[in-house]
């Protein structure tokens, strides 16, 4: 039998354990080498308060690194036997280091250990997002100025309304996905608290120094109150996800449009061959499926905040396994969301643009609001103007003039790209990344 942290003399009944156990073996890989930061960073307090002997740091400092480099490529792997990831280290350590290895768990408890876990898990993962959505974004602006002078239709209730262009329509996600990133940024900072030392939600007797925890993890603060910390179990995963779900709504409404604009009826944009498939049985059909499972994809990452919402929403303080389960469905959803913004960037980076979309007569009516504004200009009162052009209207007597000079902030002719690229380097740079890297880096030597 592996080792359980917990056993003492009464073995477990096999079916209850493969039911209590559930995915956390797999799901545990997922946080390994944050298992080991954490316990680096446990250690060097333990050492600081008498603890452990220097000696002993030393060792154990040692081989969590010959850990952590195992895990880095990809070798590491709970035995069959071994509850968690928390098991297996102290295991590995244990077997190299004898009594040794079995010192680190002084003034821990695995409920702390595993919040620590996944703070460490999540906020690596919100940097990677951050990274993949900078580089979405810069694509975005990108075609948006190539474009701008390139109208198409704006739609109000599916019907024709306005002129847009293509500067807009990529602006427009563009700018979106900054206030993703500011929702993203205030999860972040809720997630870049240090719960360790809060053992299993009460504290410990032991004199621990959180202070250097905190340091050495290159955290912005604790997480004070120990019965908070412990709280904060699933609220931090709710707090993300909803962020994470915010980002997957702008990808998926971009990815609707995309689908709607490459279809015949509308023929607005034409997608690159590679990224279409298809028809079994309809030799001409090339089917947007990238954008059609992007779209279901992002859809279902929008689910994610229910489904902890109704895991944890009517648990009272202090742990419970059900929080256990958030992780299945937590920790694998930042790759699922990764690969959706990677695979939108090389879409948007290589679609192709109709530059004579509104050539065509059916268009027309979209300028008849340009046709109202020129008389109110002219000095006709508006709602006289706006009843001479429908009554023109009406009467298929319309003409209208494609020459339009749209000059406020943010409109077609004044995109703001540049406002809007400040804005997202101003919400990026508040992440403030830097000091999270080097004091990880630090930490493994």
């Amino acid at each position: 039998m592996g080792q359980k942290l917990w056993e003492k003399n009464v073995e477990v009944n096999a079916e209850v354990e493969k039911f209590t156990v559930g995915k956390d073996r797999e799901m545990d890989l997922y946080l390994a080498k944050y298992d080991v930061l954490g316990s680096m960073a446990h250690i060097t307090m333990l050492e600081s308060i008498g603890l452990l002997t220097p000696g002993e740091l030393r060792s154990l400092l040692a081989e969590l690194r010959n850990i952590y480099a195992v895990i880095e490529e990809g070798r590491f792997t709970i035995e069959e036997g071994v509850e968690d990831v928390h098991s297996q280290v102290e295991l590995m350590l244990t077997r190299r280091l004898g009594d040794t290895g079995k010192k680190i768990h002084s003034g821990r408890s695995r409920n702390d250990q595993v919040l620590l876990d996944l703070k460490l898990f999540t906020r690596a993962k919100i940097q990677e997002i951050v990274s993949s959505l900078s580089h979405l974004f810069d694509t975005l602006i990108t075609q948006s100025n190539r474009y701008r002078a390139v109208l198409l239709p704006g739609y109000t209730h599916l019907q024709i309304a306005m002129p847009s262009s293509f500067g807009l329509w990529f602006g427009a996600y563009a700018e979106s996905l900054v206030d993703d990133l500011q929702l993203l940024q205030a999860a972040y900072k809720i997630c870049n608290r240090n719960p360790l030392g809060s053992a299993a939600g009460y504290g410990s007797s032991f004199p621990l120094d959180r202070q250097l925890t905190t340091d050495l993890l290159g955290f912005g603060s604790m997480d004070y109150n120990v019965v908070y910390a412990q709280m904060g179990r699933g609220k931090m995963e709710r707090t993300v996800a909803f962020a994470l779900a915010g980002i997957a709504a702008t990808l998926s409404k971009m990815a609707f449009d995309a689908c709607l604009f490459n279809s015949q009826n509308f023929g607005f944009i034409k997608l690159p061959d590679e990224f279409t498939t298809g028809s079994s049985i309809m030799p001409h059909k090339k089917n947007p499926d990238v954008f059609e499972l992007t779209r279901a994809k992002c859809n279902k990452l929008q689910a994610l905040p229910t489904e902890i919402t109704l895991i944890s929403n009517n648990l009272p303080s202090g742990y419970f396994r059900d929080l256990q389960l958030i992780k299945e469905v937590f920790l694998p959803a930042f790759d699922e969301l990764d690969e959706c913004i990677r695979m939108v960037d090389r879409m948007a980076s290589s679609l192709r643009v109709n530059e004579h979309i509104l050539d065509d007569d059916k268009y027309a009516y979209l300028f008849s609001v340009e046709e109202v504004n020129r008389q109110v200009l002219a000095g006709v009162p508006f709602r006289d103007a706006y009843k001479q052009v429908g009554l023109a209207i009406e009467a298929g007597e319309f003409t209208p003039d494609k020459n339009i000079c749209h000059t406020h902030a943010g409109s077609i002719g004044n995109l703001c790209n540049d406002c809007i690229s400040a804005l997202k380097q101003q919400v990026i740079d508040g992440f403030a990344f830097a000091a999270v890297n080097e004091a990880e880096k630090r930490l493994i030597g």
